[in-house]
């Protein structure tokens, strides 16, 4: 099993120990949010660079902890089309900041939203390049002829109808490599590949690899027994971490985190087998939608899922 989205685990887990002073100087630590001892979290990853579209979800995680030191994750694909809003779930964060998101997927799963985290994507740059890289298995060679450069969105490329100055080509080959952070960022936000890699679950499954890359790179000696490294990556974590939690609460968040079963988390994805992509969908956007019309099948898988 992937242990997919650890990292995003690890983030928290440092941001907490960085804050965690209501233990350290004996004061009142709040009580986290919880319904019959299950916390529940919306872990979005924007996109980060300067666009009119910043703030556009590329990843959405429903993450669920509970006080029998469990752990499950959801991804959730950013395509999937929310009648209620009338736009994609990776619109809500844009439309609604942070009561938007928690509203809708709370609606969609059926599980009430506790906390919110806001991972900026440029920070997962900023984190491998501390790291000196990381190793990713490209599965399938792919080229992107449209991938696009930040700054050039309005450009007219001097009256070229193709607008092809706005792109850049992007090439990977299959195989083991070293990626920087910015080839890492490009890897996982492509989404204009030709074939299966530019599909919606083909980007959940390279970003899961990169977050599995950086969880195997962070847990080796070189990296956690330096501590100028680790300061760094505090220093990025707060830097572009936003979350809605209250600081009287990250000392029992710590606990919550330190108590869990890492090892066996549960890691799934809403995909084909409960999602479809209409031929003609009436938003003229490529879009998914529960196949059974609504999102019973879904809250019953993600019901099965928690217990």
């Amino acid at each position: 099993m992937f242990r997919t989205f650890f990292s995003v685990f690890l983030i928290l887990l440092l941001l907490a120990g960085f804050l965690f002073g209501c233990f350290i100087k004996k004061t009142y630590c709040g009580e986290l949010k919880n319904r019959e001892g299950r916390t529940n979290f919306l872990i979005l990853g924007i996109r980060g660079f300067e666009t009119i579209d910043a703030d556009l979800t590329d990843t959405i995680i429903f993450a669920s902890l509970d006080k029998k030191n469990k752990a499950v994750f959801l991804s959730i694909p950013r395509d999937l089309w929310v009648p209620e809003i009338q736009a994609k779930i990776n619109t809500a964060y844009h439309y609604g900041g942070f009561d938007l998101p928690k509203e809708v997927v709370g609606k969609i799963l059926g599980q009430p939203v506790d906390y919110m985290v806001v991972i900026n994507f440029e920070s997962f740059g900023k984190i491998i390049d501390i790291l000196d890289g990381v190793k990713v298995e490209v599965q399938r060679s792919f080229d992107d002829f449209k991938y696009p450069i930040a700054g050039k969105e309005e450009d007219l490329c001097d009256g070229d109808k193709e607008f092809k100055c706005r792109y850049e080509h992007l090439h990977f080959e299959a195989g083991l490599q070293r990626m920087d952070g910015q080839t890492a960022l490009k890897y996982i936000r492509s989404r204009n590949a030709e074939g299966e890699e530019g599909t919606d679950f083909a980007r959940l499954a390279r970003q899961r690899q990169l977050l599995l890359a950086l969880e195997e790179r962070i847990f080796t000696p070189e990296v956690y027994l330096q501590p100028n490294k680790m300061y760094e990556l505090l220093r990025v974590f707060q830097e572009y971490l936003t979350v809605d939690i209250n600081k009287k609460e990250y000392g029992r968040l710590l606990l919550l985190l330190a108590k869990v079963n890492w090892k066996q988390m549960r890691v799934e994805a809403l995909n084909g087998n409960l999602l479809v992509s209409p031929k003609n969908h009436y938003s003229k956007q490529w879009v998914l939608v529960p196949k059974s019309g609504n999102w019973q099948e879904v809250r019953d898988f993600v019901t099965k899922l928690l217990e």
